[in-house]
């Protein structure tokens, strides 16, 4: 794909994606529920085929809480998704919890919750995870221990340092073993726990460091790479005067995945993220996503690889929002990986993509 070309004729139309606060179905004696949904109509042009093609989609989420005593709320969030980019006879138009988790929040003591929720290592990697389509997915990847979105986690989070220091937050987090043969290999992971902090230093900066470390399933552990699979990540971000900048930085032993499921004994990460926001709701994003792979120790394609790049893209893009419910955007990924007997025979992609799509949501 001739990426200069392609640029110069989405630009005229990049929009960007706003933000719209949940419907309130219910608020009275200390019992609060709300309901929010988006539906996006996305499209994907790209020369990877399996890419290229309609990418619509579906979110409901529910939140509720309810007022336990004058210091105690209990709450509850739950969000689902679902696929509408296939035929109604196909059978793969199928539904996906994204959220579940129940907790307790006990005032300045800080709260404890149990379910499907973010991984401790997006406290700080979330921080770039905010472009209008792509981002965020150098070492995040759902269902991967505790990088992203994942199950069996049981999350303590406290907020202002239990009233004593405003903007310093720390969480500390659990997760069970997920071992079930319905699962995947990759979809895995044995007992695990992670820590994070972060701190609000005023005028829209903050800090941010967290780590996590989990056991390695018996089949995961077959790999010869470790028993253990560990990360960390650290970041920076500036967030005010209609400016946001965020950067990051992880390391991961034995943890993430790249291309058809193999897994890198360690990888090197990188994101880059810097946008405005203009007064008639145009917010041009502009970022950058790398991920390189080292110790690989692989047997791909008949040759073992050591140190090789992973992701690598520029992310040039724009959100649109005419009101608070209805959005556009478009998403420019340029792809600064080179096709390679690597790439080819791993099932890394070397394409760019774009992505356009409408919004409404609530």
């Amino acid at each position: 794909m001739n990426n200069k070309k392609l640029l110069a004729g989405l630009l005229p139309i990049m929009m960007v994606v706003g933000t719209a606060n949940a419907a309130e179905l219910y608020n009275k004696n200390g019992n609060k529920l709300d309901f929010s949904g988006q539906i996006e109509g996305n499209h994907y042009i790209s020369d990877d085929k399996g890419e290229d093609g309609d990418n619509s989609f579906v979110r409901f989420g529910i939140r509720g809480e309810t007022q336990v005593t004058e210091q105690i709320i209990g709450y509850g969030y739950y969000q689902t998704e679902l696929t509408a980019s296939s035929s109604e006879g196909s059978g793969d138009n199928s539904s996906t919890t994204r959220y579940a988790f129940a907790g307790i929040k006990f005032g300045d003591a800080g709260s404890l919750d149990y379910g499907r929720n973010d991984g401790i290592l997006y406290d700080v990697g979330g921080w770039t995870d905010v472009l209008p389509e792509f981002g965020g997915d150098s070492y995040q990847q759902t269902d991967v221990f505790m990088t992203q979105r994942a199950g069996n986690l049981a999350t303590y989070r406290n907020k202002n340092f239990f009233g004593a220091v405003d903007g310093l937050d720390f969480a500390v987090q659990y997760q069970g073993r997920n071992d079930s043969g319905d699962r995947n290999k990759t979809d895995r992971n044995g007992d695990g726990w992670g820590m994070s902090t972060t701190y609000d230093l005023g005028m829209g900066l903050s800090v941010g460091a967290a780590y996590a470390s989990s056991d390695r399933t018996y089949d995961q552990s077959q790999d010869h790479l470790g028993d253990r699979a560990n990360g960390v990540s650290a970041g920076v971000k500036y967030d005010a005067n209609d400016v946001y900048l965020a950067a990051i930085y992880g390391q991961t032993y034995n943890m993430n995945l790249y291309g058809d499921d193999f897994v890198a004994n360690k990888t090197q990460n990188v994101e880059l993220v810097a946008q405005y926001q203009f007064d008639c709701g145009l917010q041009p994003s502009l970022a950058w996503v790398y991920s390189k792979g080292k110790d690989l120790g692989h047997d791909i394609g008949g040759k073992i690889y050591d140190s090789e790049e992973l992701v690598n893209y520029i992310d040039v893009g724009a959100n649109y929002h005419f009101n608070s419910n209805f959005t556009a955007k478009v998403d420019y990924k340029i792809n600064m990986l080179d096709s390679s007997t690597f790439t080819e025979k791993a099932g890394i992609s070397a394409d760019d993509i774009v992505s356009v799509a409408f919004v409404y949501q609530f």
